[in-house]
């Protein structure tokens, strides 16, 4: 979670190296464009003399042959918006009088007024990464705190269940590798909208009661960790709530996002019946990788 933020963060502020090769063509791909060598279409389909590169005519089905002009419909022109980040637009955008790359490399010959704006676009991205690095690395600080009162209170955690005599049902959630999301049993997070009042209890509920009076409606009970194979601690699936008029039963996502506060920022219905909901706690924060383990020397140019 924090490291694309990292990487991005440290490509963006390198120094820049330039490398000659044939307008549209990444860097990534300048190897395959030797001036005075013939040139083979990137699919192998066939070869043409190197003049016939970027000449406004497509002799490669794949488009290969013109990175650099709208002659292929299959196309795209490779932006390489110094001091932002590098992206791709399809060919049919090029010279259309429409500024789509910020460092204005798309529009060389329609006369467009373009100005170039990856600089300004950048830094307000570094501004923002940084934001995200520090809030990353506060929430780190705040899990390891949390971890160490989970083994503290363990023995005072299983003297509780004993009382209330679910002991069989409650040491059977999983509260992650350390015990960090141990916290967050027992609590509540409420957000109101314009028009409800949406509550979470993690490892027990989700529901949703009007803002202005009426009956509340589940939108589901714990069901599982439910995350990719390599963070599967950043999804919770809640299942078998109030079914719907001639529906299924209501469920819920919760995904987890690093922060130093223990919050539902977000709900939506991105399906009917299926609601999804962003919750950001300290307790899904990850390691920050060192600095001095990477060293970029230079921008693509």
């Amino acid at each position: 979670m924090y490291c694309p933020y990292l990487l991005l963060l440290l490509s963006l502020g390198v120094s820049a190296v330039e490398v000659q090769r044939p307008r549209g063509v990444p860097l990534s791909k300048r190897q395959f464009y030797e001036e005075g060598k013939p040139f083979t279409c990137l699919d192998g389909s066939r070869t043409i003399p190197f003049d016939r590169v970027n000449d406004d005519y497509c002799d490669c089905q794949d488009g290969s042959d013109e990175p650099g002009t709208a002659a292929c419909p299959n196309g795209s022109f490779h932006c390489t918006n110094a001091g932002f980040r590098p992206a791709f637009i399809p060919s049919s955008r090029i010279n259309d009088g429409i500024c789509d790359c910020c460092d204005t490399t798309d529009e060389y010959n329609s006369g467009a007024a373009c100005q170039n704006t990856c600089r300004e676009l950048g830094r307000k991205e570094r501004e923002s990464l940084q934001k995200m690095a520090e809030i990353a690395k506060e929430g780190f600080m705040l899990k390891q705190q949390l971890i160490q009162e989970a083994k503290r209170g363990m023995t005072t955690f299983f003297c509780f269940l004993f009382v209330h005599r679910n002991i069989e049902k409650e040491i059977s959630f999983d509260f992650g590798p350390s015990a960090e999301f141990g916290y967050l049993y027992n609590q509540c997070y409420e957000l109101t909208t314009s028009e409800y009042i949406y509550r979470l209890c993690p490892f027990s509920r989700v529901s949703q009661k009007p803002k202005y009076g009426g009956s509340e409606t589940s939108l589901g009970t714990w069901g599982k960790w439910a995350g990719p194979d390599d963070n599967v601690y950043s999804v919770m699936k809640y299942e078998h709530g109030t079914g719907c008029w001639q529906g299924p039963n209501r469920s819920t996502t919760v995904k987890l996002t690093c922060g130093k506060e223990t919050v539902v920022t977000s709900t939506s219905e991105p399906s009917r019946c299926e609601y999804l909901m962003e919750f950001t706690t300290p307790a899904v924060c990850q390691e920050p990788p060192s600095l001095d383990s990477m060293h970029p020397d230079h921008e693509e140019l």
